[in-house]
């Protein structure tokens, strides 16, 4: 697989992504309303309707099944990124799915049930894990950063900035600094443990916070299932 940007920083512009993939390669798109140009034929995509599983996490009605060889380009909204990661080397990382562009074949998801503390917080019940051979597209305002954990040096992440993190990480809710900066900031994740976390650099915007705040599903599902439903249903 072969990611293309053509990215205009700073002028408020959307961002233009192009993606090839070999013969033999297939991956799959959650987020099929990005795609805006495809080169290959007709039955090389094949859009599904997701299992009750993929609903619940994606909170999505269709996915987009692309089949090499072929070429298609996303419209990325101004100021978001994507990133390709190579599953081998996240396997023990719980990632929010509302952040998953894509995943190639080869590889599975697994739910991972978050604890009530963390649950209260982010409004999330699981997080995913991937396991297996092949990439995933990471989608975040801003570029997608990691930070290295220390056992005993903790790192406030701003909530609403965490992409992923470890498993075994351990993750409190608070603010810091002293009380005037803790009266005027989000709250935080003091996070400590080994390896890194996976974070985005901007806060979320308008037009895709939509989709990565919580919506009803039956909403959506009535937005991709009616002709125009995007337009008449807000």
């Amino acid at each position: 697989m072969e990611i293309t940007y053509n990215i205009h920083p700073g002028n408020g512009q959307s961002q233009g992504m192009e993606v090839q993939l070999a013969a033999g390669e297939k991956l799959h798109m959650l987020n099929s309303e990005m795609i805006i140009a495809f080169q290959g034929d007709s039955h090389q995509r094949e859009d599904r309707i997701m299992d009750w599983k993929g609903m619940f996490r994606k909170k999505k009605w269709l996915r987009s099944d692309l089949s090499g060889p072929c070429r298609f380009v996303l419209s990325l909204p101004a100021g978001y990124s994507v990133r390709s990661i190579p599953v081998m080397e996240q396997e023990d990382f719980l990632f929010d799915i509302r952040h998953v562009l894509f995943y190639t074949s080869g590889i599975q998801m697994k739910s991972v049930i978050q604890t009530m503390k963390n649950v209260v917080v982010t409004r999330d019940w699981i997080r995913m894990k991937f396991y297996g051979s092949g990439e995933i597209g990471i989608l975040s305002q801003g570029p997608l950063v990691e930070m290295k954990l220390a056992p005993d040096a903790p790192v406030y992440i701003d909530a609403s900035c965490l992409v992923a993190y470890p498993q075994n990480a351990k993750l409190d809710l608070c603010v810091y600094g002293n009380q005037l900066a803790g009266q005027h900031m989000n709250y935080h994740w003091k996070i400590t443990g080994q390896g890194y976390v996976l974070m985005q650099t901007g806060k979320p915007g308008l037009r895709l916070e939509e989709q990565l705040k919580d919506d009803g599903l039956i909403k959506r599902m009535l937005r991709e299932i009616i002709p125009f439903g995007g337009i008449f249903i807000k």
